[in-house]
């Protein structure tokens, strides 16, 4: 007869019931309001289940178990749904099960990001989920920490430490993005170790000549332009040091070719060049020159055109307070200690000290490729100039 009944309910009898079971929760008649949603919830109503209603009265009432199982219900026919996903995680957290809490918990946060504006209760409760969540990340650290206070992290090495940090989410895996070419297949490493590379100890032994070079150059002062100028034809690049002076270049080589003034102003520089394994691609490599950063300058994070090549940075002139990251791994210049790095992967600069900071910057091949993959690469890059 029950069943007879839901049948038969009108738009505006569900409509009333609805506006029962609301007023009974808000003058704290979860029973009530239990009562009139699971009425409307039975298929044989043949109205859309209120989900939602139906588990916040349980959660009025201390049933957890039938608050869970209206909340299940209700973001299995909309996942996305973000009061929803909110309940299972709190329903989650009462049961204990702290990673599934997390994971609800994590969606929602993600999803708020998207919605312009939020009503201010659910604003609130993405604030609770949101504390939640950086509390069980503080657990989740301790936990960690504690399970390796046994282990020689020194001895696992620098990539086991890493790994940590990321599994812990105190780091974030960064991979090489070329914004032009992507070569597949090679090792995922942010900076390398100079020792590795037998030229580099002569070129750093040939800094003293290269700084009074540089010196000599500054002091004229009509040597850099903007390390970001403008291209014919081109769309203006969004770099926001676009033609700013703050971060500026010398050219020693350009666009594959030896600029003759440099040349003559600079002759050990060149001559210390030399050394590095610098692709020689027509119109494109050589490249080299002085990069200048004034104080005060962040270049910010972006990426580099290749993951083919190498980027070296010869420091020349560094006042305290320059760094440079590269994905999750942070270092200071030197002076005349060459950092070597990949800048396919994300990285930035800071000059946050009080005068100007002057690197040598040049290119070099990655070490993974042999001569066949070399010559064919220069092959191919030479024919995208053509083309």
């Amino acid at each position: 007869m029950a069943r007879e009944r839901m049948v038969a309910l009108s738009a505006e009898r569900v409509d009333e019931m609805v506006r029962e079971g609301v007023a009974a929760m808000q003058r704290r008649d979860p029973a009530t309001a239990r009562r009139l949603f699971e009425i409307l919830a039975d298929p044989a109503s043949g109205v859309a289940p209120p989900w939602l209603l139906l588990a916040q009265a349980c959660r009025m009432a201390g049933d957890d178990v039938a608050e869970e199982g209206a909340v299940d219900r209700l973001i299995a026919e909309q996942p996305r749904h973000l009061r929803g996903l909110l309940m299972k995680g709190d329903c989650r957290a009462r049961a204990g099960d702290m990673r599934a809490m997390t994971s609800f918990f994590s969606l929602a946060v993600k999803l708020a990001a998207t919605v312009e504006q939020l009503p201010p209760a659910l604003a609130a409760e993405l604030d609770r989920a949101r504390a939640a969540l950086a509390a069980q990340s503080r657990d989740y650290h301790a936990h960690l920490d504690s399970a390796l206070h046994g282990v020689d992290v020194a001895a696992a090495g620098p990539r086991f430490r890493e790994a940590a940090d990321i599994l812990a989410g105190r780091k974030q895996v960064y991979l090489q993005q070329p914004n032009s070419f992507y070569y597949p297949g090679l090792p995922q490493i942010q900076f390398y170790d100079r020792a590795q590379f037998s030229w580099v100890a002569e070129m750093e032994a040939a800094v003293p000549a290269m700084r009074a070079e540089l010196e000599a150059l500054m002091a004229e002062g009509e040597a850099f332009a903007p390390y970001i100028q403008p291209r014919e034809n081109r769309p203006q690049s969004p770099n926001p040091l676009f033609g700013d002076p703050r971060w500026g270049a010398a050219h020693i080589w350009q666009d594959g070719a030896l600029v003759p003034e440099m040349a003559d102003r600079c002759p050990r520089t060149v001559a210390a060049l030399a050394a590095a394994p610098i692709p020689v691609i027509r119109e494109r490599s050589p490249m080299a020159l002085f990069s200048r950063l004034h104080p005060g300058t962040h270049i910010e994070p972006h990426h580099g055109m290749l993951n083919t090549r190498l980027i070296c940075h010869l420091p020349l002139i560094v006042p305290p307070g320059c760094r440079l990251r590269v994905g999750n791994d942070v270092r200071a210049w030197e002076e005349g200690k060459m950092l070597i790095f990949d800048d396919s992967i994300e990285h930035e600069a800071w000059n946050e000290g009080d005068s100007t900071r002057v690197v040598l910057l040049f290119e070099i091949w990655r070490p993974e490729l042999d001569a066949a993959e070399r010559e064919a690469l220069t092959t191919l890059f030479e024919s995208i100039v053509d083309y």
